[in-house]
This record gives C-alpha cells, sequence and structure tokens, in this order.
C-alpha cells in the first residue's frame, strides 16, 4: 500500500532522513516517534507524495511516485486521508463547508455523500457546530473537524501529524479511538507523535507496531502494544 525502499531525503544541504525502508500493509496501524526536528512531518509528507525523496523509492499503491505526473499523484492522493498538524480551515465557511470541501472539490457532492457527511458530523460529535465558523472551534473541535475533513472521502489510509498535539488528555483519547474505529473499518492508519502516554493508552484498543526515528533511519520500537 506504501513502500519505501531505501529513501533519503536533504534539507538545506544535510541529511535529515537516509536508508529509510517501510512497508505499511492494508488495515496496520503504526504510532511514528522521535523527537522534535527528526523528520516526523517529513517522512509522513514522503508517504503521501507531497515531498520527493532525494534517493531511494516511494510506492503508493503500486506506483512507483517518482514517475507520476501531478494529476497521477493528485488522484493517489485521493486515497489518502491526512490530518495536518496545523488544522488549517477556511475562515469565510462553515465547519459543514470546511470537512465537505474535497467532495465539492472532486464534484462527488451527491445526495448520498450529504447523507455521509451528516453521519459523519455526528460520528465526531460535530453536529451542534455544523453552521459554526472556524474561528469559533475550540482546539479539540479543531481536530475533530480536520480528522472529519481527512476521511470524508473515504480514504484507504490515515496519516496524522500530532494529531492530540493542541488538546487535553480527555479529548486526546476521544480522538485516538476515532482513529482506532477507522482501523477497525480496515483503514490503515499512521500517527506521528512525541506523546508516549497516548502510546500506551492505545494498548488495550488496538493492535499497533511503533516506529522510532532516530539518527536519521526509522526503527522498529516495539511489538505490538
Amino acid at each position: 500500500m506504501i513502500e519505501l525502499e531505501n529513501v533519503a531525503y536533504s534539507y538545506g544541504g544535510g541529511a535529515l532522513l537516509s536508508e529509510i525502508s517501510l512497508q505499511l500493509a492494508p488495515g496496520s496501524f503504526y504510532f511514528l516517534t522521535g523527537p522534535s526536528g527528526a523528520g516526523k512531518t517529513t517522512l509522513l509528507k514522503l508517504c503521501y507524495g507531497a515531498l520527493q525523496p532525494t534517493s531511494g523509492a516511494v510506492t503508493l499503491f503500486g506506483d512507483d511516485v517518482s514517475r507520476l505526473q501531478r494529476d497521477g499523484i493528485a488522484a493517489l492522493r485521493r486515497r489518502m486521508g491526512v490530518v495536518h498538524q496545523d488544522c488549517s480551515f477556511l475562515d469565510h465557511l462553515t465547519v459543514t463547508e470546511n470537512i465537505a470541501l474535497p467532495l465539492r472539490v472532486s464534484g462527488r457532492q451527491t445526495k448520498a455523500a450529504q447523507e455521509d457527511l451528516t453521519e459523519l458530523m455526528a460520528w465526531v460529535g460535530l453536529t451542534h457546530r455544523a453552521e459554526a465558523m472556524p474561528p469559533e472551534l475550540s482546539g479539540g473541535e479543531r481536530q475533530r473537524a480536520a480528522l472529519a475533513r481527512a476521511v470524508i472521502m473515504s480514504p484507504d489510509v490515515v496519516l496524522a501529524d500530532e494529531p492530540t498535539g493542541n488538546v487535553d488528555w480527555e479529548m486526546s483519547q476521544r480522538l485516538l479511538r476515532l482513529l482506532v474505529e477507522l482501523n477497525k473499518m480496515g483503514k490503515t492508519v499512521l500517527i506521528a507523535t512525541h506523546d508516549l502516554s497516548l502510546i500506551r493508552a492505545a494498548k488495550s484498543q488496538v493492535q499497533a507496531r511503533v516506529l522510532r526515528i532516530a539518527n536519521r533511519q526509522v526503527q522498529l520500537a516495539g511489538a505490538d502494544l
């Protein structure tokens, strides 16, 4: 599904990542850890084709990213839901309109899609905030809206960059449960986080692997949690 083979990435003349080989199988659940600046966000961007490796190969759904044009990469990314660390929204659109934006851009605003949107809003607990504007949302509401927007197209893979970084413990547990539910639906999930407590809390909810970035490489940090 996602495969990195001997991938390296250099930034500003220095090597940030090197010799990374990794396979994310369908239905798997991974945490990605490492200190700030280690390259967690960069690795996620390599996994969804936002960055090209300096060397090595990235294969998404059987296609070598280096051989694809922009339209080809865009088509693959529609099969991937990404929760960015900054959770940026269009402030002139309501929460519902922001979440539905991928549907509008792809021309998939059908009646069935609208029904799915209503169900998704309830699933993330934002029905009562449907007509709110993004600046009115709390940190936890923004994170849940970002997750809803990432999965509105029913992607095969969900990549989340520090999805609990700006919320309290109770909300982080709620977000984790949502991600675990997505995994139980068959989605592949990769969560970049520095919060080891979050990883420990996942033990009773999901079988997961922990990857750690250290010395520019990715190491398997533990067996099933």
